[in-house]
């Protein structure tokens, strides 16, 4: 218990000549008291508001007493412990146990395993607690937990306080009765949550994060929270979006009193020139405290960019790789002003791009090639973007002067007449919006950076469809419903995520080749009379691996306090068998030569073996012609990742009622693979399944069957359905960034042609925000 104990230092009569005694006896009480000093007037004839004066050292309230310690820009910052709430840790959130998943299904009775933490457990005692609890309420064990009384349930979850419950425990042969409070499960689930990692571990399914009760998720202490500018505390400025950042802060000099506008001068001019910054590379619907971990790879690419710009250096030269990824058209043109600006301060860049703006923009383009992987490598044109036009061995030059192009279907696909729609998605910034999506055709979801794509496609559609495929119940649905689940039998996520964390998978164990690849190798003559398995041809487990490498082919050397370097294998050289798997040999090569193969050269070699050229053929028709079979997962790019994905995906029968969800598929891809990969989606379509593809490539968004444009803008602007229907409707009828910058991609004639094959019943609709 914490108590407040006054202590007297010295009693003084004011006279002449008594400062040193003073500035003694002050020093005193401020060593005791921490800085805080009371001044008491002896003189009972005072008033009462002049018998106590307060005095601290620091900023403090002569009321109420609250201290603040000096100010200092650490005080803001939840990374570090003085500005950090004590309760979260400055995490804003902390883990507890929610009610709706530790009864996931109320529908169920007590007797039947409601209280799912306790469902499982083997100690009959936790069934003969719920027992007495309902006894002592007179409530049945068959009655379902959604029909018990509030007060029952709230007992059951929270505990039933300081009244005693008459327990009934049988052991054995024997029963004991006790009266005491019921402990009820939440309370219980805490107590053991402190026990050990194990158990934390088992119980943490039963937890949902939820903001921090002391900070409010705030994320800081109480005394950070205090210090307000225009009655914003800094939370509350950086929850801004960037937009609206750039309206408070350019006019906040303005409003400042004479002293707080001179020192806040020069601050203000570095926040306004760096928000601008951020403006001006398209990152306006982002709020200033979203956390690093949400951002995609491209937003997080244009916020170093911006904030190398703001550094203002001169003679750098700056490397990007592909920063048009996630860009719209509108986005993309600002991002090329923004690099254009960069070279104008007296730096170079240098930017790896398929952008066919980008190529216009740049003062010189150097096309490599003319193929990939071991057909690369070569300068196949170089000089000014007309330059390169005009080179003929330049595949990209081709398509840069129109004589190369990526076809549209001679009519757009109606559907199948089914309608997956979602009513009433309002997640993030979706404005309660009601989608329709056509089955049997290719959909694009388009619209300007941070509009709510992802949002509506992966977090709200995805997420809700596998849920209810798998019969789970959305515990924190953002929408009202979803009509036509039942035309869909399965749902594919094919996203750029890694196909394995291990770089003991590759293309050919992953997609099921190497499989193929095992047994061919185990038929032939020579290792049936050896006696060999398809297991002595994985690298992964005992008896054909090297064992001295264990299949890795390399040996790792720990550096300890330096990254860990990796040796090539001495006993295998690299090749991960050892000698007698490797003179098993088909046409000369071992095993390992194999592995060695690009999927070009692999499906010219195993012509003859269907098993094997049929898969290799699926990883051509994605564009993977040249990756190697047995390349590291770890080494494939989230664009090659996610083609091997879709090669998979191919590979497998066909049901017909499969809908392929794909987020921005031409991520790193040139026109030529974007042709080749468009050419494989229409056929999934082809085959009866539905494509939803988010894309802000304008060459796939013009092959669409249907278009859904969320905006007009990004974050708190966005959200809206500017229109859906055909392009050809999109470009009509719509007024949307999207319109205006895919009219130039498609052609009146045939336009005119695709238009008149549309179904009357797929109307298109626009600025719907309902």
């Amino acid at each position: 218990v914490k108590h407040d104990i006054s202590v007297v230092v010295d009693r003084l009569v004011i006279r002449d000549k008594m400062e040193t005694r003073l500035v003694d006896s002050l020093e005193t009480a401020v060593v005791l008291a921490d800085g805080l000093i009371y001044v008491e007037n002896a003189d009972r004839m005072v008033a009462d508001s002049d018998f106590r004066t307060v005095f601290s050292t620091r900023f403090a309230c002569p009321v109420s007493g609250f201290t603040l310690d000096e100010i200092e820009p650490r005080l803001f910052s939840f990374n570090s412990p003085f500005g950090a709430c004590p309760d979260c840790d400055g995490l804003g959130v902390k883990l507890r146990f929610d009610p709706d998943l530790v009864v996931p299904d109320p529908t169920l009775s007590l007797a039947e395993g409601a209280i799912a933490p306790w469902a499982g457990a083997t100690a009959r005692s936790f069934q003969q607690n719920l027992e007495s609890v309902a006894r002592h309420h007179g409530v049945a064990m068959t009655t379902p937990f959604a029909d018990l009384p509030a007060a029952v349930c709230h007992v059951l979850l929270f505990g039933s306080g300081p009244e005693a419950i008459p327990m009934l425990h049988e052991a054995g042969i024997g029963h004991h009765r006790v009266e005491r409070p019921f402990e009820s499960i939440i309370p219980h689930l805490e107590r053991r949550w402190k026990d050990s990692a194990g158990v934390r571990d088992e119980l943490s399914r039963f937890q949902t994060s939820q903001p921090c009760a002391a900070c409010g998720g705030k994320r800081l202490q109480p005394a950070a929270l205090t210090v307000k500018i225009e009655g914003r505390d800094i939370i509350a400025a950086t929850d801004l979006s960037i937009t609206e950042a750039v309206t408070w802060f350019d006019g906040l000099e303005t409003r400042l009193g004479a002293k707080a506008r001179m020192i806040a001068r020069r601050i203000l001019r570095e926040i306004n020139d760096r928000l601008r910054f951020l403006m001006n590379v398209g990152l306006e619907y982002l709020t200033l405290s979203r956390a690093s971990g949400t951002l995609s790879g491209g937003e997080s690419q244009r916020i170093r960019l911006a904030s190398q710009i703001g550094s203002g250096l001169t003679g750098v030269l700056y490397v990007l790789d592909e920063p048009s990824i996630g860009l719209h058209q509108r986005d993309n043109d600002r991002l090329l002003t923004t690099l254009k600006r960069l070279r104008d301060l007296g730096n170079t860049v240098i930017v790896v791009e398929h952008d066919g703006d980008a190529m216009r923009t740049a003062d010189h383009l150097i096309d490599m090639g003319p193929g990939a992987g071991i057909r690369g490598g070569h300068v196949v044109a170089a000089g000014t973007y007309e330059q390169v036009m005009t080179v003929s061995d330049s595949l990209t030059g081709q398509y840069l002067r129109g004589v190369q192009k990526i076809p549209v279907g001679d009519r757009r696909r109606s559907g199948n007449g089914r309608i997956l729609r979602v009513v009433g998605a309002r997640a993030n910034n979706l404005q309660n919006i009601t989608v329709e999506i056509p089955l049997g055709t290719l959909t694009c979801v388009t619209g300007v950076s941070g509009s709510g794509k992802s949002t509506l496609v992966i977090e709200t559609l995805y997420r809700a469809l596998v849920r209810m495929l798998h019969v789970e119940r959305d515990l924190q649905a953002e929408y009202d419903c979803i009509e036509g689940i039942e035309h869909i039998d399965k749902i594919v996520d094919i996203d750029q995520s890694p196909i394995s964390r291990t770089p003991r998978s590759n293309p050919a164990t992953y997609t099921g080749l190497f499989t193929a690849t095992r047994d061919w190798f185990a038929a032939l003559p020579e290792a049936r009379a050896r006696g060999y398995k398809p297991g002595r041809f994985s690298f992964n487990v005992k008896g054909g691996r090297c064992e001295a490498c264990q299949g890795d082919g390399v040996l790792k050397i720990e550096m300890h306090f330096l990254p860990d370097i990796y040796i090539q294998c001495n006993s295998c050289k690299g090749r991960r068998y050892n000698r007698e798997t490797l003179e098993i040999a088909f046409r000369g090569k071992s095993i390992a030569d194999v592995l060695d193969l690009t999927v070009e050269e692999a499906e010219i070699f195993f012509e003859a073996v269907p098993a094997i050229r049929d898969k290799l053929l699926l990883l051509q028709q994605v564009g993977l012609g040249y990756i190697h079979l047995g390349q590291q997962a770890t080494t494939l790019s989230g664009g090659e990742a996610q083609r091997v994905k879709l090669a998979k995906e191919l590979s497998r029968r066909a049901t017909g009622r499969t809908l392929y969800i794909l987020d921005e598929p031409t991520t790193g891809l040139h026109f030529e693979d974007v042709r080749r990969l468009l050419k494989v989606l229409h056929a999934l379509v082809d085959n009866g399944n539905s494509v939803l593809v988010i894309e802000h490539n304008l060459e796939v968004i013009k092959t669409a069957d249907w278009i859904i444009d969320l905006g007009p803008e990004g974050g708190k602007n966005g959200g809206c359905i500017v229109a859906c229907g055909s392009p050809e409707d999109v470009v009509r009828y719509a007024t949307g960034y999207t319109a205006r910058y895919l009219a130039p991609y498609l052609t009146s004639d045939d336009s005119a042609r695709r238009l008149s094959c549309q179904d009357p019943a797929l109307s298109p609709k626009h600025g719907d925000c309902n």
